[in-house]
């Protein structure tokens, strides 16, 4: 069971401390609630303390693991659905879970999605609130600020970003360097495009 003091997450919510527990008598019934204090925005959430283990309730992550969810940001991007409603539901699925890598994958992907092809209205929402999720427990995490942390993820999709461009920049080279050797080699070879020679006329 979670004590006051404890740092834990609220699944679709975010992480916070939690501050006091109290009860409260709602709808004339009378119920023990841990008052959450995120540490974003100041804001605090009840959590009915006998709805703990049915909400998903978790202790936050150690310091290792905040390392291995900035490694999963500088990954590749998954595979997602192009039926925009399907992969909607798909990531609020995950943002559901409380799995921080559930959430460093959302907003892994829609990040490297909104650079290649914009984002919709209801996608960048999520990854708004996806981000705020992922920013509130790795500053609980790593004891740094929502600035501090906020730069690290900037600065981790910059360097994942600029390498992608490079790769493609190289692709790009690459595949117009085969189109020119073909090419010459067409030329030297008339016949390898279908064309005859006079002799064979």
């Amino acid at each position: 069971m979670f004590e006051v003091g404890d740092k834990i997450v609220y699944p679709n919510h975010g992480a916070g401390t939690i501050v006091a527990k109290e009860t409260k008598k709602i709808l004339g019934e009378e119920k023990e609630y841990f008052i959450m204090e995120l540490p974003i925005g100041e804001m605090r959430v009840m959590i009915p303390v006998d709805k703990a283990e049915e909400i998903g309730l978790r202790d936050i992550i150690d310091e290792e693991e905040a390392e291995d969810v900035f490694h999963l940001l500088k990954g590749e991007k998954s595979k997602m659905s192009q039926n925009w409603n399907r992969r909607y539901r798909a990531n609020m699925e995950k943002l559901k879970t409380g799995d921080i890598f559930e959430v460093g994958e959302v907003v892994r992907n829609l990040t490297i999605r909104d650079e290649e092809k914009g984002l919709s209205t209801g996608e960048k929402k999520m990854l708004s609130n996806a981000r705020q999720i992922l920013i509130s427990e790795l500053v609980l995490v790593r004891k740094e600020s929502k600035k501090q942390i906020e730069k690290m993820i900037e600065k981790t999709f910059e360097k994942t970003l600029k390498k992608r461009e490079k790769e493609k920049r190289e692709r790009e080279k690459r595949e117009k360097e085969k189109e020119v050797e073909e090419k010459k080699e067409t030329n030297k070879n008339p016949e390898a495009d279908g064309t005859e020679s006079k002799d064979q006329q």
